[in-house]
């Protein structure tokens, strides 16, 4: 097993757009949703994962829309880039009835299958062992469906991703591990939590394909999401990616994120890789500045509809709140 590889697959100038259009379209959603919180429009923990937008962008290219994602309830990066719709994404997180779960999820629990999106999970490492489930079904069934569980760094030291990853290779199932290694577990430092310096590692005494990719570089993790994604899909088991990345706020919203140095996260946002990407679309010719700025004015319009829609939804009435919840009553 190997923690480097060759970038051998660069995505088409069509792809390296649409890369650049999902990034776009999770970095515009998390402005809105700051902005929104420190309005007082709503009321709710939030997870900002600015500055790694280019993991699950760049993963879920590589994807077709029956392939399935688990996520955790600091992904909602991960639910964008796959494609579940702002309108529902909204209605959740502010509770409202024609959200993705009626709004009894709210901002950790969002679910979307429509979309791929099969579960967000609030226990750190959770997503790994479903993930595990979901593969299994579509080994069973043939279908040739790929299922990807993502992960933060924090959650490499908790049983279920040694359990999950040992019974995905025993099993060849198609999953794709990715691990979005931000730099911190929360509020810990990773050096000060993780035994190894590379996650990638672990992946030798399981008997799977293990990289450190870096996380902000659209083509290498195009490259190596498309080889694990195919390996996965082609019977040929799991693959684990660990995304170095950098996330730029605080493990929630309003955490003042003293266990980072200045230096450091502002070394992080110089080198932002959405104005990166963006720059070099411009200069390989890609597409024109008019054209990237047509993009995101219609992004920031639907997220704004979408706030606005969400907003003038009603709350799920008691009837609502009990189903799903409790057993079926019986009437009296």
């Amino acid at each position: 097993m190997t923690t480097e590889r060759a970038n051998t697959v660069r995505p088409s100038p069509e792809v390296q757009l649409e890369i650049f259009r999902r990034m776009l379209r999770i970095e515009r959603n998390d402005d809105a949703t700051r902005r929104t919180i420190m309005r007082g429009r709503l009321q709710m923990p939030y997870y900002s994962a600015r500055g790694q937008e280019v993991i699950p962008s760049a993963v879920s290219v590589n994807l077709n829309d029956d392939d399935t994602i688990c996520t955790i309830y600091r992904g909602i990066h991960d639910m964008v880039a796959k494609g579940m719709p702002y309108r529902e994404i909204w209605s959740e997180i502010a509770g409202r009835v024609t959200g993705t779960c009626k709004g009894k999820g709210g901002p950790m629990h969002l679910t979307h299958p429509e979309t791929g999106v099969m579960v967000t999970t609030g226990i750190v490492g959770s997503s790994m062992p479903i993930a595990n489930g979901l593969a299994w079904a579509y080994k069973l069934d043939k279908s040739r469906k790929v299922c990807v569980a993502y992960f933060g760094d924090g959650a490499t030291n908790i049983g279920a991703f040694h359990e999950a990853l040992n019974l995905a290779s025993v099993w060849k199932l198609p999953v794709v591990f990715v691990c979005q290694n931000n730099r911190f577990a929360e509020h810990t430092r990773y050096e000060n939590c993780t035994s190894v310096d590379q996650i990638s590692k672990r992946a030798i005494g399981y008997g799977m394909p293990g990289y450190t990719v870096d996380g902000n570089d659209p083509d290498a993790m195009f490259a190596a999401a498309n080889e694990a994604i195919n390996r996965a899909r082609d019977g040929e088991g799991p693959t684990l990616l660990e995304c170095i990345t950098f996330r730029f706020m605080g493990h929630v919203f309003g955490d003042a994120d003293t266990y980072m140095t200045k230096e450091e996260k502002a070394a992080a946002m110089e080198k932002d890789p959405l104005p990166a990407f963006r720059a070099r679309l411009i200069k390989d010719g890609v597409a024109t500045e008019e054209q990237l700025a047509k993009l995101q004015k219609d992004i920031e319009a639907e997220v704004e509809d979408a706030i606005e829609y969400a907003l003038a939804q009603e709350f799920p009435s008691v009837e609502e709140l009990r189903r799903d919840v409790f057993a079926t009553e019986i009437a009296q």
